[in-house]
């Protein structure tokens, strides 16, 4: 992992969680980014951790507790063009996913998250990457318009990571010659 935080403190923890069917055609969209991210150059690089969450509802919860970041991604109506990406952070996430309709899952992603508020672990920094799905039937592959859109996703995933990583690093080295400053003799 990424270690921007000094050798003897632990890494911070960004979790990449695609969900969705593949069986499901479009709706497999976030499992395929997050199969995309897995040969992605960057992705050990920022230390990134890649998880599979397929449609496993609750049992997620653990995962997702355990991380410093959140970044889900999935299939979402977004009312757009089938392909549109579009990036839900912080309180726009959590308002989308309350005003969306459910879908195939056994488990909304609103009670997914409210499950976290719940358990006081509610990462400060999550964000959710839709996707608009072309088709919803059975069928194990994406459509053209989808895939084409993964590698797109992938980077949006990517980019939000290092955006982050580098709010904190920022955050830390404040606090740092912060601290430095008033460890000096006056």
């Amino acid at each position: 992992m990424y270690n921007i935080i000094t050798m003897n403190k632990r890494k911070y923890d960004i979790l990449a969680l695609g969900v969705g069917n593949t069986l499901l055609s479009d709706e497999g969209a976030g499992i395929r980014v997050v199969e995309t991210l897995e040969t992605h150059p960057k992705t050990s690089k920022l230390g990134l951790r890649l998880m599979d969450g397929g449609t496993m509802g609750l049992s997620l919860l653990v995962d997702m507790e355990d991380a410093d970041a959140l970044i889900i991604i999935d299939a979402a109506n977004l009312g757009a063009a089938p392909g549109t990406i579009e990036i839900f952070a912080s309180e726009n996430m959590d308002k989308f996913l309350r005003h969306r309709g459910r879908s195939p899952h056994d488990i909304g992603l609103d009670d997914l998250m409210d499950g976290l508020r719940l358990r006081e672990a509610l990462p400060e920094r999550r964000a959710l990457v839709g996707i608009e799905p072309a088709r919803l039937t059975v069928g194990e592959t994406l459509t053209e318009t989808v895939a084409a859109a993964v590698p797109k996703a992938a980077d949006a995933v990517i980019d939000l990571a290092q955006g982050w990583l580098n709010e904190i690093a920022v955050t830390l080295s404040s606090a740092e010659d912060r601290s430095r400053d008033t460890a000096k003799p006056q």
